[in-house]
C-alpha cells in the first residue's frame, strides 16, 4: 500500500472518469468530497466527458497533467482536459463590516412574498455573491444571488444589479426549483448551483467537487444564520 495516498483517472466502461485512490489518499478524497477539508482557493478543471476537479496546483509533463486536490493528487492525460477555471471569488465589501444588513429588509420581504426561508436566501447570498451587489462571475451570472441573464430575463429583471429586483426574482427562482424537487435542499442547491438539467442528468446530486462544496457552504452559511438569531 502507497503510504502517500496517489491517485490516478481510468476511463470507466461508459467513458466517464473515475478516481482510483489508495492508502490514507481515498479517505482525505471522501473527506475534501464531504466538504470536511478547509477552504482554499482553487480552481476548477473541466474534463471532455463533462466531469470537473477541484484543484489546488496542477502540472504538466509528458502528456500527463498531474492535478493536485485535497489529500493527495490526480493524474489525467493532457487530452482530456478541455479547459481550466478560475474560482470565482468575491471579497466582502470595505465599507461595512456586515455586508449583509443593508438586505435584511429586502430578505425578509422577498421570504414572505414567495415563501421562502429568509435564512436559506441569506445561506444563497453569502455564497454566492459574498453580499456584493455588482458581483459578475466569469460565466456571466449577476448580482447578489447570481442570476444567470437568461433567467433574468425569464422573470423580467429590468436592473440585475438593483438589489430588490435581484433578491425578488432570485427568491422567485429558488422557490420553484423548491417545487420541482419537493422541497429537497440538497437537490434545490445543487440544480440552483449546477441547472436542474446536470441533476435530471445524474438523477442527483451532480459528482462535481464545486457543486458539493456549494451546498456546504450555502448550508454553512444557514446554519450559522440560524443561530445567530437564536
Amino acid at each position: 500500500m502507497d503510504a502517500a495516498g496517489t491517485m490516478s483517472l481510468r476511463q470507466g466502461r461508459k467513458g466517464r472518469a473515475t478516481l482510483v485512490a489508495n492508502g490514507l489518499g481515498a479517505l482525505a478524497m471522501m473527506l475534501a468530497l464531504a466538504g470536511i477539508a478547509p477552504a482554499v482557493r482553487a480552481e476548477t478543471v473541466v474534463l471532455r466527458n463533462g466531469q470537473r476537479l477541484r484543484v489546488t496546483g496542477y502540472e504538466s509533463a509528458g502528456g500527463v497533467m498531474r492535478l493536485t486536490v485535497p489529500g493527495g493528487y490526480v493524474q489525467v492525460r493532457a487530452e482530456e482536459v478541455e479547459k481550466i477555471e478560475p474560482e470565482d471569488y468575491f471579497p466582502v465589501a470595505a465599507t461595512t463590516a456586515a455586508s449583509e444588513k443593508p438586505y435584511e429588509d429586502l430578505i425578509r420581504a422577498a421570504a414572505q412574498k414567495h415563501g421562502v426561508d429568509a435564512d436559506l436566501i441569506y445561506g444563497i447570498i453569502a455564497a454566492e455573491s459574498n453580499f456584493d451587489r455588482k458581483a459578475v462571475s466569469r460565466k456571466g451570472a449577476q448580482g447578489l444571488m447570481q442570476l444567470m441573464p437568461a433567467t433574468a430575463k425569464e422573470l423580467d429583471v429590468r436592473d440585475v444589479f438593483d438589489p430588490a429586483e435581484n433578491i425578488d426574482a432570485g427568491t422567485s427562482y429558488l422557490k420553484s426549483l423548491l417545487s420541482r424537487y419537493q422541497n429537497d435542499l440538497r437537490l434545490t442547491l445543487a440544480a440552483y448551483n449546477a441547472g436542474p438539467e446536470r441533476v435530471e442528468q445524474y438523477r442527483g446530486v451532480p459528482p462535481f467537487a464545486e457543486t458539493r462544496e456549494y451546498l456546504n457552504r450555502v448550508i454553512r452559511h444557514y446554519n450559522a444564520r440560524k443561530q445567530r438569531r437564536n
